[in-house]
């Protein structure tokens, strides 16, 4: 009893002096304001290569030299520009300071697009300029459609650069009134045809994929640094099957626009976010890979992030992963960023039609302020997207199941939120091997943990309002010096007899002997 007792007084000694010697930014160590020239070296607790700039040769191209005229429609102008620097060999086409109105732009291999400062170019809601169709993965299915309004397939040394701003035509018009209704889309695609034959082309008043704003596909060396974006008709910027990517000190403002997510990063590898600073009408930084059916005959991974440094505002999720996860995704590391505002911190996100899920994922020295939970798994969904799916009820494991395993965070941060913790798992696919340390936390609620195996919290420090802890069908959990500050004194363990096994608190059977 004493042995145990020493062993619990130093765990909280030597993990308080630990957590205090670590630095978690604030607001104002964080996003584009304070971004350097240069790149840091990356480091991951996964072997990640050492990304570099894209370089391209001296020659520049102002779009005025093709005829643009500020103020009229120059998609041609722009278009004319990208195609005669990629010819000479490559350089930059710069899109000078004024108003300028195009639809989709197409970057080549060795150009960068750089858009001044005060340079606004603003893109058409109109179906007709983002014509003929593109190859394009639209929410994890392929199909022939709009692509993005700046886009790319199979360039290598690609950049879009620039302070200047970047505007969407907003949701009254023509592209979004298409919209196919994501939430349920996947159930009414023709999986027989490939993806080349499935045209969504908006002919006769059908429907469309909505054009993401920046959506490089099948390409490597990717640049995308300083634009500012606003007022999508969906996702902003989504690098698909693309490898060797970087995004810094981008802004992108897309607040009371569903579907407005940030980032998506789609089956692709070795991407680096930093500096950047997101406020959306959906998910933050999301990282995805394929959907489905769909998904799984692609069979490509997200894998090989960094995402680092960044300031968020209000978004679903600061770092969502899924709820496309056929592909699986793997080896991300998130550090050292601010999420303020977000409805979830770390976001966990699958359904049972979807496969694969998430790996290897890890979280350090990061800062929450949530209106929600600061860590929240999600694999269920809901019955209007899923059907009977989304029951939680036990049913065969198939190559549609996902699952989340190995997540690893240490060192945060919880300034405000509805719960901590908030697992919903799947009953025959239960999140597993979870690790969370070093933590401080206030939030109205402490945990609800539903269908998990395996979790260890140590180091913590957790104030709520409430003192139950919900847990039902969760295996192996384990707390180590996590102390309470709760207005009814202890926690107060909320569950069913023979429900869960292997609940121990410092090394004590909260639930009889084992």
């Amino acid at each position: 009893m004493q042995h145990a007792l020493l062993t619990t007084l130093l765990l909280a000694l030597f993990g308080a002096q630990a957590f205090a010697q670590i630095h978690i930014p604030t607001a104002d160590e964080v996003g584009p304001a304070v971004m350097p020239d240069t790149i840091a070296p990356i480091e991951a607790p996964f072997d990640m290569p050492q990304l570099q700039r894209p370089t391209f040769p001296d020659y520049r191209l102002p779009i005025t030299k093709k005829g643009a005229k500020e103020g009229r429609f120059v998609r041609q102008q722009i278009q004319a520009a990208i195609d005669d620097v990629a010819a000479r060999g490559g350089g930059t086409v710069v899109i000078p300071k004024g108003n300028w109105h195009t639809g989709r732009i197409e970057l080549r291999s060795n150009v960068c697009l750089h858009i001044e400062e005060g340079a606004n170019v603003y893109f058409s809601g109109d179906i007709k300029d983002y014509l003929p169709v593109v190859f394009t993965r639209s929410a994890g299915i392929e199909a022939m459609s709009m692509g993005a309004m700046i886009y790319a397939n199979g360039q290598r040394n690609i950049g879009l650069t620039g302070t200047g701003r970047l505007i969407g035509p907003g949701r009254d018009c023509e592209l979004w009134h298409r919209n196919p209704e994501y939430g349920s889309f996947d159930s009414r695609v023709n999986y027989d045809l490939p993806p080349t034959e499935r045209i969504y082309d908006g002919h006769d008043s059908t429907c469309i994929y909505l054009p993401t704003f920046i959506g490089p596909i099948n390409c490597s060396n990717v640049l995308i640094e300083g634009v500012e974006l606003s007022e999508c008709v969906f996702w902003n910027i989504v690098p698909t099957y693309c490898d060797s990517v970087i995004i810094r000190g981008t802004k992108v403002h897309s607040v009371g626009l569903p579907m407005g997510d940030g980032m998506d990063i789609e089956s692709s590898r070795n991407v680096l976010i930093e500096y950047n600073f997101l406020e959306t009408g959906d998910d933050n930084f999301t990282i995805k890979a394929g959907r489905g059916i769909d998904g799984l005959r692609v069979n490509r991974p997200s894998e090989n992030l960094v995402i680092r440094r960044n300031l968020t505002a209000i978004g679903h999720g600061g770092v969502t992963c899924g709820s496309e996860t056929a592909g699986m995704i793997r080896d991300v590391y998130v550090c050292d960023n601010v999420f303020a505002g977000t409805n979830v911190g770390f976001r966990f996100k699958t359904r049972r039609p979807r496969g694969g899920g998430g790996e290897n994922l890890y979280y350090e020295r990061n800062r929450i302020r949530a209106a929600k939970e600061a860590i929240g798994f999600d694999m269920l969904g809901a019955a209007m997207y899923v059907g009977g799916l989304s029951a939680r009820v036990p049913m065969e494991v198939d190559r549609f199941t996902p699952t989340f395993r190995n997540v690893v965070i240490r060192d945060l941060i919880v300034e405000d939120g509805t719960w901590f913790l908030r697992v919903i798992g799947i009953p025959e696919s239960p999140a597993r091997n979870v690790t969370i340390e070093r933590v401080k936390a206030h939030s109205q609620r402490l945990m609800q943990l539903h269908d998990l195996n395996m979790l260890t919290l140590c180091d913590a420090e957790l104030s709520a309002d409430s003192a139950v802890i919900d847990i039902s069908q969760v295996r192996n959990l384990y707390l180590e010096n996590v102390t309470f500050d709760l207005p009814e004194g202890e926690e107060k363990w909320q569950m069913e007899p023979g429900d869960n096994e292997n609940i121990f608190i410092d090394g004590k059977s909260l639930i009889g002997p084992q």
